[in-house]
């Protein structure tokens, strides 16, 4: 039986937090604004990880892999799925644009920081959940606390960051980016805090809330390596105990001991990244 629990990484962010939610704690006079589990070496597509932000983050996009892979760059593309845990009142996230612009006006508007006024932002509360596919332009508002999934990938192209004295990447950014009205009928949900839930189904992961044991509709589609992300109660692995906070590499669903109370992510990726 392969299973591991994940290295965790603490990253401080200008945007992030000094008092961070249990079961996280942050260094003296540090702000973190993200809590990463070191992808293991048997799974490096996937990167999951924390958000916590006390300021809002940079306006940015990431490329798709066949726009990496075009650039010579590797299959290095990155979608990314948020299930908000916590919002503070009035907590929004900024995803595509209130109408279709074109490269020409986008470029324009993050030099000039009008971009800002120009995202659609979306209020959001704990259970909402939200798919950003790549060339989707996109940033989190202060407030939130999410778990992100993420194919493994740190291409991160800034558009605008609020005058804060990092590099932008306008020329890389207007390459992807797509000045388009995102679809929140198809891309978002609202996740009861309990039950088993779909919530990302391919092409590149998929990704599920489990109460308890998987049922066998998720239980058939989970056929190799996964991880499990606690969100309540305890999991077990041989003789590891994975808890909340915590994030684990198992070698099959068969390897994991699901208590009745608890409630989990587990996802696993639909491509292999070599």
């Amino acid at each position: 039986m392969l299973s591991a629990v994940l290295p965790i990484r603490q990253v401080e962010k200008p945007w992030g937090k000094d008092i961070l939610p249990a079961p996280f704690t942050a260094p003296q006079g540090k702000r973190i604004g993200e809590i990463w589990f070191e992808p293991p070496a048997a799974m490096p597509e996937l990167l999951v990880k924390y958000i916590f932000s006390r300021e809002a983050l940079s306006v940015q996009v990431h490329p798709s892999d066949g726009q990496t892979l075009a650039k010579g760059l590797g299959r290095q593309g990155k979608e990314e799925c948020w299930l908000i845990v916590a919002a503070e009142p009035g907590a929004k996230l900024g995803i595509g644009f209130n109408r279709s612009i074109d490269q020409e006006a986008m470029r324009a508007a993050a030099l000039d920081g009008s971009i800002e006024q120009l995202l659609t932002w979306h209020s959001v509360r704990a259970g909402d959940f939200f798919y950003i596919p790549a060339n989707t332009v996109h940033a989190i508002g202060a407030g939130v606390s999410l778990i992100e999934v993420q194919q493994n990938s740190d291409i991160t192209y800034r558009l605008y960051d609020y005058g804060r004295p990092r590099e932008l990447h306008l020329e890389e950014g207007m390459g992807v980016a797509h000045g388009e009205i995102y679809d929140l009928a198809r891309w978002h949900q609202q996740i009861p805090s309990h039950g088993s839930h779909s919530l990302v189904d391919g092409p590149l992961f998929q990704l599920d809330q489990i109460e308890g044991a998987p049922p066998l509709e998720v239980a058939t589609r989970y056929s190799g390596m996964l991880l499990v992300i606690p969100r309540e109660g305890i999991v077990e692995l041989g003789k590891e105990m994975i808890i909340p906070g915590g994030c684990a590499l198992a070698t099959s669903l068969a390897d994991i001991r699901f208590r009745d109370d608890s409630i989990c992510l587990i996802a696993s990726p639909l491509f292999s990244s070599t």
